[in-house]
Formats: C-alpha cells, sequence, structure tokens
C-alpha cells in the first residue's frame, strides 16, 4: 500500500464520467466545488451544475425539487456542513420522501486537520444512520469511491458518501468488484476480526500485519457501507473467530462500532474492542497527528486486538 490517492479527486473524475453518460445527472455544490472536486464536473457540464453559495439547507431544496423532476442529483459540501448544518431539510425534503439524491460529502472526521474542531465532522454518520431511508457508505480508497458513485448513480433512493481530504493509501485494484451492503473481507484469520471503514482500512490492514507476527490471525473487513450493514458477514466473524474490533474515524456513538455492537448483541455476542473518538471533540492539529492523539492508529488497532483475544 504504498499509492495514494485522493478520494474526492475520485469523485471529481467520476462524475464527468457519468456526465457523459446520462444527461439526467446534475451536481450542486455550497461554494466549495474547489475543495469538494465538483468543479472538474462544472468545466465540463456548465449547465448541469448549480453553485448554491453558503446555502446548505436552501442546496438541499434545490436537490429535492430536481430530483422529483425525474433528476439523478449529487449534492456536495464538507462532511460537517452535509450533516449538521442541513439535517432537518434532509430529513423532511430527501429522507422522508425517498428522493434520488446523492449527499457526497468531503472533508470529514479529525483528519482534516487545521481546520479545527468546527469542521471536524465526527458526528454525521450518525445523523445519516438515524435516517431510515438513507443509504451510507464510506469508501476505504479512490478506486472503492468510484465504484460506489457509479453504484449510487444507478441505485434510486437517498445516499451519504462520506469522503476525506487526504490522500489515502491504495487498497484496491481497478478490477475492485463493489457491491452496496456486501462488505469486503481483505484479509482472512481464525483469532480476531478487524472491521474498519474509511480511513482506517489500511490501518486495520498494517495492525493485521503486525500482530501476524506475533502469532495472532487476524481477519479484516472492510465495511463500506453502514445502512444497509452486511449482517451475515458481522455474525459469520463472530462465529469463526471469537472477536471483534471495531476501528472508524467517528465518535463512539451511532457510528459503524454502535451498529456492529447491537449486531453481535444480538446474534452471537463476543468480546469486543473499540478503536473511535470516544466521547471527544478534537483541535485544531495536523491531521496525522490528531489521529496519533486520538489512537485512530495502526498500533491503536493492534492494542486493541491483542485485548479481545485475552478476552476469549
Amino acid at each position: 500500500m504504498t499509492a495514494e490517492a485522493s478520494t474526492r479527486e475520485a469523485y471529481g473524475r467520476t462524475l464527468i464520467e457519468l456526465g457523459k453518460q446520462n444527461k439526467d445527472i446534475v451536481v450542486l455544490d455550497a461554494d466549495l466545488s474547489l475543495s469538494t472536486m465538483t468543479h472538474l464536473f462544472a468545466r465540463e457540464f456548465p449547465e448541469h451544475f448549480f453553485d448554491c453559495g453558503l446555502e446548505e439547507q436552501n442546496m438541499i431544496g434545490i436537490a429535492a425539487g430536481l430530483a422529483a423532476s425525474g433528476k439523478i442529483v449529487f449534492a456536495s459540501s464538507f462532511a460537517v456542513f452535509a450533516s449538521c448544518r442541513c439535517f432537518d431539510q434532509v430529513r423532511l425534503c430527501v429522507s422522508q420522501p425517498k428522493l434520488n439524491v446523492k449527499i457526497v460529502a468531503t472533508h470529514s472526521g479529525i483528519s482534516v486537520g487545521e481546520d479545527g474542531t468546527s469542521h471536524h465532522a465526527i458526528e454525521d454518520l450518525s445523523l445519516y444512520c438515524a435516517l431510515p431511508s438513507f443509504t451510507v457508505i464510506v469508501p476505504a480508497d479512490a478506486i472503492e469511491t468510484t465504484k460506489a458513485v457509479k453504484a449510487a448513480a444507478a441505485t434510486y433512493g437517498p445516499f451519504y458518501i462520506r469522503l476525506s481530504r487526504p490522500k489515502t493509501p491504495l487498497i484496491y485494484h481497478e478490477d475492485h468488484h463493489f457491491m452496496v451492503g456486501k462488505s469486503v473481507t481483505l484479509r482472512r484469520g481464525k483469532d480476531v476480526t478487524i472491521i474498519a471503514m474509511g480511513i482506517m482500512v489500511a490501518k486495520a490492514l498494517q495492525a493485521a500485519q503486525k500482530l501476524a507476527t506475533q502469532g495472532i490471525d487476524s481477519r479484516v473487513i472492510d465495511m463500506h457501507t453502514l445502512n444497509p450493514l452486511d449482517e451475515k458477514a458481522i455474525i459469520k466473524a463472530a462465529s469463526e473467530t471469537g472477536a471483534i474490533v471495531v476501528a472508524e474515524e467517528h465518535l463512539a456513538h451511532g457510528g459503524l462500532g454502535s451498529r456492529v455492537a447491537q449486531i453481535v448483541a444480538k446474534q452471537k455476542p463476543v468480546p469486543m474492542a473499540f478503536v473511535n473518538l470516544e466521547d471527544h471533540y478534537a483541535s485544531s492539529g495536523k491531521g496525522e497527528e490528531l489521529l496519533r492523539r486520538f489512537g485512530l492508529t495502526a498500533e491503536g488497532i493492534e492494542k486493541a486486538a491483542k485485548q479481545v483475544v485475552r478476552k476469549q
């Protein structure tokens, strides 16, 4: 995993490809197109792009109206604005009528870094997972981002796709087969399962390699879709490995860990550990420094895996 690529740049390039294939693709942004990379689409298809200014609430209303008129709508902003600032409009205008709006948010989590606490989207997944009609996806790399955006365009209904600011390691090859709601087992193992999403997937693979040198055989699952969740993969992992670690760049409540724990508690209780932000806001700082400060690292996952293995 030496090569890196930007998930938001992959998103921008994929929008161009979709725009060439389907005249019903429409893209909206909230004055952040240079950062979300929707400006790439705007340059190619200016008549199908609308910059709504610093008005995320209005952007969602416009997106809903266009979707109700038969368009396939992609609406983008930073994750903190696309979730917290316009939640009421998303709930009423998109989720309840189940409209064909794809909200693709960049600059998620604390890896946004120096933008500071006000811009750290660490509640967004809990908010979107609370909306019954939304499909929620967190791609692990740029290649999976392309596949997820194409799948969203081809699937009717509301989507939330969470992307990051920094470049991230490439995990997949171009022939990667992506299915909404179907996780990917990246590494097989019998002693413990590490379930991760987004930028934490690469760190989970690194942790598994380190654990292998210590005699611990780790399964690694990329749980890219939070809703609908791949319950079968979780139950199988609990049954076959007897311990689970969940790693995510999010608060402890309402994200991937909470959703996995619900399934484990109901179907196959096993020791679990959670690598996340717990119940803390971060601060301004370089992204990697913040991730290390809060233990969102391969070493943090390794430590958690050892703890749950001892509890078996």
